[in-house]
């Protein structure tokens, strides 16, 4: 079956060919660990989690490379490094927030239903490869050297920019850009700095008597590089990530080895909103994954993450996981889904996938072997994608508040505001609270 996939560095889908049908190659950009990961971060993760297991389908489990990075080193974890535990050395108290920031991650995410990738690389295991670069970039006459800095030179690359479609010309200093005077041109960045007092630092590149740290572009590349060789099959992350952190990744790697391409499919999944705004602390909208899954099973999450096509702009509501627990139950209804065992993915659901990810029509392909009866097929199916068990309810239901929104939705109704009074069914639906409207009032029960 071809696999095609849509490449954002030529804008568009095309058939997928490995470069080594032995050893298919993939990276994606993993978390800096210093807090919880975001309802935001765990899309990635899933999107790229199904590519892997698509991938793993077709060409066999052991023949496919997944690479996800940790960033341990950077300027958010020194702060909440310093915050958390003021009275330790810098180095010892990162090192806590780190591990356990690290650990509560991988909790997180296995609770999605993810695998762990092939190699989960850390950047500070890894400085003897980002300094290897540096010096090649330094000798390519592609960096240079400037008050303790190392930065890439944007000029010496002529079609620096094709990933975001941005040509030199069009990008202006302060655009995502530190503006800094050492600097020969605006738009280069920094390779490597120097540390401050009680930082982590170690000896800098060649031409630096200083020891230093590195710039974060700087990580992925000497990892890719490590773990997948010069060039490699597909990259992955977010949209937010094009400019400029895979825009300077492409510049670093290409530079470095003299190569055509990085990577030769970018993968990108489009950006989450709640509740039809940017989620933001500012307005009480910021959800951690474990702040859901205290409410939601991960299954639950998981699919509801995959019923949007993972290049577009996803909507997280209430309403939406409400529903995804009621369709996920019922696909999982069937005795046959808790005593089956088997992992293979049903072959319409396998040609959905095959065209880019399409999870929107795998998801409806599985409606039609449901409707058919076929049991087995939807559970080995399920299970092939990530959800090994059926959804629990685990919310906590505040029987108080249940009574007072039905008495205000009946309120709304006999006044006739019905807009109103479908909203709070809608917010009832989505406390996991099925109501049943009859001659003698209104019933309810908690669904599942």
């Amino acid at each position: 079956m071809e696999l095609k996939l849509y490449d954002t560095l030529t804008r568009e889908k095309r058939a997928f060919q490995p470069l080594d049908p032995a050893r298919v190659r993939m990276y994606v950009c993993g978390p800096t660990v210093y807090d919880f990961a975001h309802i935001g971060n765990a899309r990635p993760v899933i999107v790229f989690d199904v590519l892997f297991r698509l991938l793993r389908h077709l060409y066999g489990a052991e023949r496919v490379a997944y690479v996800r990075n940790i960033t341990d080193v950077d300027d958010k974890i020194n702060a909440r490094a310093a915050q958390e535990h003021p009275n330790l050395p810098l180095n010892e108290a990162i090192r806590i927030v780190t591990e356990k920031t690290e650990q509560q991650f991988h909790e997180d995410v296995d609770a999605l239903g993810c695998l762990r990738p092939t190699v989960e690389p850390r950047a500070t295991e890894h400085i003897d490869e980002m300094r290897a670069l540096i010096e090649r970039l330094v000798a390519g006459g592609h960096a240079y050297v400037a008050e303790d800095h190392v930065l890439f030179s944007v000029p010496s690359m002529p079609d620096y920019g094709r990933l975001s479609k941005r040509s030199l010309d069009e990008m202006e200093a302060g655009a995502r850009v530190e503006v800094a005077p050492y600097k020969k041109d605006s738009k280069d960045f920094v390779l490597w700095k120097p540390s401050k007092p009680g930082e982590p630092a170690w000896p800098s590149p060649s031409g630096i008597a200083a020891p230093g740290r590195p710039g974060w572009h700087i990580e992925c590349s000497a990892m890719s590089w490590k773990h997948l060789g010069e060039t490699f099959d597909i990259h992955g992350g977010g949209i937010d990530l094009v400019f400029p952190h895979h825009e300077n990744e492409i510049a670093q790697s290409r530079c470095s080895f003299h190569t055509p391409v990085m990577a030769n499919f970018w993968m990108h999944n489009g950006f989450l909103q709640v509740e039809g705004e940017k989620m933001s602390k500012s307005l009480g909208n910021f959800f951690t994954i474990r702040e859901l899954l205290a409410d939601w099973p991960g299954e639950v999450l998981r699919f509801n993450m995959l019923k949007t096509h993972y290049r577009q702009p996803i909507d997280w509501t209430l309403k939406g996981i409400a529903e995804s627990f009621n369709t996920l139950e019922s696909l999982t209804s069937d005795p046959a889904f808790e005593t089956g065992h088997d992992a293979a993915m049903a072959q319409p659901v396998l040609e959905a996938l095959s065209d880019d990810l399409n999870t929107p029509k795998a998801i409806a392909e599985l409606h039609v072997l449901h409707g058919k009866g076929d049991a087995l097929a939807v559970g080995s199916t399920l299970r092939a994608l990530g959800f090994s068990k059926r959804p629990q309810s685990q919310r906590k239901v505040d029987e108080q508040k249940v009574v007072a929104l039905i008495d205000a939705r009946n309120a709304a109704r006999k006044a006739k505001e019905f807009k109103e009074s479908d909203r709070i069914r809608d917010e009832l639906t989505a406390m996991g609270i099925e109501l049943l409207d009859t001659k003698d009032g209104t019933t309810w029960k908690v669904k599942g």
